[in-house]
């Protein structure tokens, strides 16, 4: 029994690094109005801001998304808490547009390094047969880290003096907690290997897993341009249009995404994989119509009610995504086609957003926004259909993955 309290005291430990990792990449979300004012940049420069940490995320699962399983979970979770503080030391250093640039790149190496490896370890330190607890707390970790990051930069910003600076100093503090804690969990790689064993993961696509991962890929993709909208221009948004200007609020509005997500993943075990993907492509879809009457009627409870449907949405669907292309995939193939879902999933941050900050000029923010809704539900509605006609995840094979 002893031996039990300490595993789960040393997984939960390692949650909440997680969720300190995490958090530190949403943290900037309720702030870039702020720094629009500093630096004056557009609409546009927002999204290519907040996309960039995306290309470094992308640029970690592809070449170093094995590096756990090589040299050992400490390394990488240390390397990426590394990251982290270096990213907050951007943020609290940024007289320029280009801090800016280099502290989300370095958030994007930071998570990814850790959402693989963190996940990984938060398994292993578990007791055995404490399976399912153990997915509770790398889940909430995740996600919950990724709402907690707005909400607490919402917070400082808004109820405390030096908006641009506490933020990050907190989350520098915390990191460094984080660090103690690390360096005190044992490792769980038993048979260690040098630096020079990683090698890049080259995504892949064995036949069997082709007819789940195009609607997979789809709704992942979709799921995380929603929430790449949401963490980019959604605080323009409420400033702009429903002249809601505490950050607190914004950060918060972020956060329930999050969180709603965070409660969606946990339901595929109760839906099953089979269920959890069609419903979250419908889920999703409520979203965007959500988004969309808010955007044209400018009213903040839709808001509200889109950023809590659509995450559970992308919560049910991602998961779904995740475990259904892992079930269909070889064994020793599963690594690579678990990638390349990542590597999509992880593009619809950048690349929509990006597409939405080029709009705002010429249509405006409310235009942008109905541009990006129509075409993210032509393409999780042509999901959903395939899904319902094709089956291709049956029911009985369904469950959290």
């Amino acid at each position: 029994m002893d031996a039990d309290r300490a595993g789960r005291r040393r997984c939960l430990l390692a949650g909440a690094v997680f969720a300190v990792c995490m958090a530190g990449t949403t943290l900037p979300t309720p702030l870039y109005g702020l720094y629009q004012e500093k630096f004056g940049f557009s609409e546009l420069t927002v999204t290519v801001v907040y996309a960039v940490y995306a290309f470094g995320v992308i640029g970690v699962l592809l070449l170093a998304g094995n590096a756990s399983d090589s040299v050992g979970r400490r390394p990488v979770l240390l390397c990426g808490l590394g990251f982290a503080a270096a990213s907050a030391v951007c943020f609290l250093s940024a007289t320029a547009l280009g801090w800016l640039y280099a502290g989300r790149l370095l958030s994007g190496l930071s998570a990814g390094l850790f959402t693989g490896a963190a996940t990984a370890y938060v398994m292993e330190l578990a007791p055995r047969g404490d399976a399912s607890r153990a997915t509770f707390v790398a889940t909430a970790a995740n996600m919950g880290g990724l709402g907690c990051g707005p909400l607490l930069a919402g917070v400082l910003a808004q109820y405390a003096d030096w908006p641009l600076y506490l933020p990050f100093a907190v989350h520098l503090a915390l990191v460094a907690c984080s660090v103690c804690v690390v360096l005190w969990l044992p490792e769980t790689v038993r048979e260690r290997q040098p630096l020079s064993a990683v090698r890049p993961r080259k995504p892949g696509l064995p036949p069997p897993v082709r007819a789940v991962f195009g609607p997979a890929a789809a709704a992942s993709f979709v799921g995380f341009a929603l929430f790449g909208v949401f963490t980019s221009v959604s605080p323009s948004f409420l400033a702009q249009s429903l002249d809601v200007h505490n950050r607190a609020v914004s950060g918060l509005v972020v956060a329930l995404a999050f969180f709603a997500s965070t409660a969606g993943q946990l339901a595929v075990g109760r839906v099953g994989v089979g269920r959890s993907l069609p419903l979250g492509c419908a889920a999703l879809l409520a979203g965007l119509g959500l988004l969309a009457g808010a955007l044209r009627w400018d009213l903040l409870p839709l808001v509200v009610l889109s950023a809590v449907v659509g995450g559970a949405g992308q919560g049910l669907a991602f998961r779904g995504s995740v475990a259904a292309v892992a079930q269909a995939a070889p064994a020793d193939r599963r690594a690579a086609v678990v990638s390349a879902l990542f590597v999509v999933a992880y593009a619809g941050i950048s690349v929509p957003v990006i597409g939405v900050g080029l709009l705002v000029g010429p249509v405006g923010l409310e235009g942008a926004g109905l541009v990006f809704i129509a075409c993210m539900a032509l393409v999780v509605s042509a999901a959903g259909v395939y899904l319902l006609r094709r089956r291709p995840v049956p029911a009985e094979r369904g469950g959290a993955g």
